[in-house]
């Protein structure tokens, strides 16, 4: 709790940057100079249940409660209304309160894929993906975008890599002709491999890319952030060391080297004070 007191910050003190969309993680917005670049296109990786979608929902939430930015949440393997729940149980976030006021609209993908459609017929087109987008987008006026995950966009019966690839390009292509929306991808890593997206191309795409996963060290395991790539802001890669809390979502406690020392630190003086104690 004390590295939460250390960065605790005020929501209606929260600064305002020109061309940059605070992600409402305050540590993260002050390394990016306030946060992701307008209108780029994000990709936030990791294993199952390291905090993709909590990173998400928190980037939109930020935008609807404090910059009038109503966001549109697209959902492929999980309902919507699991989403919702799992963070207002988890998290205490009602966001269908922001999705009564239009702030946050929830739209399900599920249907028009072929994994999950009742008919064979159904195919999933990235221009006909973009134009049900644009729709929303239009109608909603919509300001930040999140697709979690990005994967189901694909038709997975294709077993032709390059032709995934292609189609991921052609997809991204499509987003970034929908100006000043800022959009968000998340892509999960299959459980032990060393990869930061499911089919090697999406993290040359996005303008940036930021890998969610756990760490051990003497014993103890905690989450870690890796800030890898960040297209026209200066930042160097670098690891961070976060906790999941309610109500605030995603909290930066430390980067990971200071965290580590702190640990060592630890150590140490548990040693002394093993070493102090008189022999029995």
């Amino acid at each position: 709790m004390a590295y939460q007191e250390q960065y605790s910050y005020d929501y209606q003190t929260y600064p305002v940057y020109d061309n940059r969309v605070p992600t409402g993680i305050w540590y993260i917005d002050q390394l990016l100079q306030g946060g992701f670049r307008k209108g780029e296109i994000y990709l936030v990786a990791g294993e199952a249940g390291q905090g993709k979608t909590i990173f998400s929902l928190q980037f939109l939430k930020t935008g609807a409660e404090l910059y009038d930015e109503p966001g549109l949440y697209i959902t492929i393997d999980e309902p919507s209304e699991d989403v919702k729940r799992g963070v207002r149980e988890s998290l205490g976030w009602d966001l269908e309160a922001l999705e009564t006021q239009n702030k946050l609209v929830f739209l399900d993908l599920r249907t028009h894929f072929r994994t999950y459609a009742k008919e064979e017929k159904v195919t999933a087109d990235p221009r006909e993906i973009a134009k049900i987008i644009l729709e929303y987008v239009k109608k909603f006026g919509i300001k930040r975008l999140v697709i979690d995950p990005i994967a189901p966009l694909i038709i997975t019966s294709h077993t032709d890599i390059l032709w995934v690839r292609e189609y991921m390009r052609e997809l991204v292509f499509q987003l970034r002709k929908i100006k000043d929306i800022t959009t968000l991808m998340t892509s999960e890593i299959p459980t032990g491999e060393n990869k930061i997206s499911r089919f090697g191309v999406e993290e040359y795409l996005a303008s940036g890319v930021i890998k969610l996963e756990l760490m051990e060290y003497r014993g103890f395991v905690f989450r870690v952030m890796f800030i890898r790539k960040m297209r026209w802001t200066a930042v160097r890669p670098q690891k961070l060391v976060f906790e999941i809390y309610p109500q605030y979502g995603i909290y930066i406690l430390d980067r990971l080297e200071n965290f580590m020392k702190q640990i060592d630190i630890w150590y140490a003086n548990l040693s002394q004070q093993a070493q102090a104690l008189p022999a029995t």
